[in-house]
C-alpha cells in the first residue's frame, strides 16, 4: 500500500491576490502556515481492471471500469483529473482502490480541495517513483484544478499542501516564489498558545472569488484598493513575525480582516459579524475568517489570559474550538508492508 498526508492551512495575510486576474497583472503575495490538519490518502492494489475510490467523510464508494467514466461531470472531478494527467484512466489489467479522508470538514476554509489534490499526486509519484519536485506537485495540482476541472480560485493551498511549515509567497502570474520563514520553536510555540481557530458552519455558497476576478477585470476602484492594503498588510505582518511582535501581528490581523470585507460580497456574515464582534468583547485583539470567507473557520489572535474566555464565549454562540499545532511537514509519503 502507499499512503500520502499533506497538511492543511491556515492564511494569515495577503489572501485573494493569489487569484487570477489580480496576481498577473498587479502582483500578488500571502503569508500562510500548515497546521496539524491532513488530508490522508491510501492507494491499495489489486488484480483486477478497475479503480475504485472511497471518500470515509461522504461516505462516498465509486468504481471506474471503464475508461469513459473519466469524464468530467461534477463527480470526483479532482480526483479524476489527477488520474488522467498520470494516464491512469487508460485501464490497465492490474488496478487499485484509493481511500480518502479529511480532518476538516467540507468548506472549511483551510485549503482541503486543493491539499486533497496535492495528497493524490503524492500518492502517484510515490507509486510511480517520479521525480516531481514539492514545486512541481503545487504547479500540477493548480493546473488540473483551474485548466482541466475548471474550478476558480488562488495558487497559495497548493503550494502550502505541497512545501510546509511558515512561508511568505509571491505570485506574478505563473512564477511563484516561496520564501519559508525560519522562525524559533519558541517563537512558534507562543503563537500557538495565543491563537484561538473556530469551526463556525460550513461556508455559504457565495461566488466571492469570482466577484474578486470580475472586479479586477473591471478595474473596480474600492475593491482593488483593499486587495493592494491587504497584500501591503501581508508585508508587514511576515515583519512583525521575523521580529517576534506577536501583538502587533495580532492588530495585523484584525487591520487585515477590515480591508478582505471590502473586496467582495459574501466574505462576511451577520453571524460572522456578531462572532467577532462578541470575541472582541471577551479579549480577543485580532482575527479574521480563514479562506475565501462566508463561513468556515474563524482565527482569532487572544493574550494567554484571554484565550479561554474567548473560547467559551464563542463555544455558548455554537462555535467548536479546532485545537492543532503548527507543522513545519509538507506532504509525505510512505509504503506499507503486509
Amino acid at each position: 500500500m502507499v499512503r500520502a498526508r499533506a497538511p492543511l492551512r491556515l492564511s494569515f495575510g495577503g489572501g485573494g491576490t493569489d487569484v487570477s486576474p489580480y496576481a498577473d497583472t498587479r502582483g500578488g503575495c500571502v503569508l500562510n502556515a500548515t497546521i496539524s490538519r491532513y488530508v490522508y490518502g491510501t492507494l491499495v492494489p489489486k488484480s483486477e481492471r478497475s479503480i475504485g475510490f472511497r471518500s470515509f467523510d461522504y461516505g462516498t464508494v465509486v468504481y471506474w471500469t471503464e475508461e469513459a467514466h473519466f469524464g468530467f461531470d461534477g463527480q470526483m472531478d479532482l480526483a479524476k483529473g489527477v488520474l488522467k494527467r498520470f494516464e491512469l484512466d487508460k485501464l490497465r489489467s492490474d488496478g487499485f482502490d484509493l481511500f480518502v479522508h479529511a480532518d476538516a470538514p467540507p468548506n472549511s476554509g483551510l485549503g482541503s480541495s486543493s491539499t486533497f489534490t496535492v495528497a493524490l499526486i503524492g500518492l502517484f509519484r510515490e507509486l510511480l517513483g517520479l521525480p516531481i519536485t514539492s514545486a512541481g506537485m503545487a504547479k500540477l495540482a493548480y493546473d488540473i484544478e483551474r485548466n482541466d476541472v475548471g474550478i476558480k480560485g488562488g495558487r497559495q493551498d497548493q503550494y502550502a499542501a505541497a512545501f510546509g511549515g511558515f512561508n511568505f509567497m509571491e505570485f506574478h502570474g505563473e512564477e511563484v516564489t516561496v520564501t519559508p520563514l525560519r522562525l524559533s520553536d519558541f517563537l512558534v510555540n507562543e503563537l500557538e498558545y495565543n491563537l484561538l481557530l473556530c469551526y463556525i458552519g460550513s461556508r455559504e455558497t457565495q461566488p466571492i472569488i469570482e466577484n474578486q476576478m470580475e472586479s479586477t477585470k473591471a478595474e473596480n476602484a474600492e475593491p482593488l484598493a483593499a486587495m493592494d492594503k491587504t497584500k501591503e498588510i501581508a508585508i508587514e505582518m511576515k515583519r512583525m513575525l521575523l521580529r517576534g511582535d506577536l501583538d502587533c501581528f495580532g492588530e495585523m490581523l484584525h487591520e487585515s480582516w477590515v480591508h478582505k470585507k471590502k473586496t467582495a460580497p459574501g466574505i462576511t456574515t451577520p453571524r460572522i459579524d456578531e462572532l467577532y464582534e462578541e470575541a472582541q468583547k471577551a479579549g480577543a485583539i485580532g482575527g479574521k475568517i480563514t479562506g475565501a470567507g462566508g463561513g468556515g473557520h474563524l482565527l482569532l489572535y487572544c493574550p494567554f489570559n484571554k484565550r479561554h474566555i474567548v473560547r467559551e464565549r464563542l463555544s455558548v454562540m455554537g462555535t467548536r474550538a479546532t485545537d492543532f499545532r503548527f507543522d513545519a511537514s509538507g506532504m509525505q509519503t510512505w509504503r506499507v508492508y503486509k
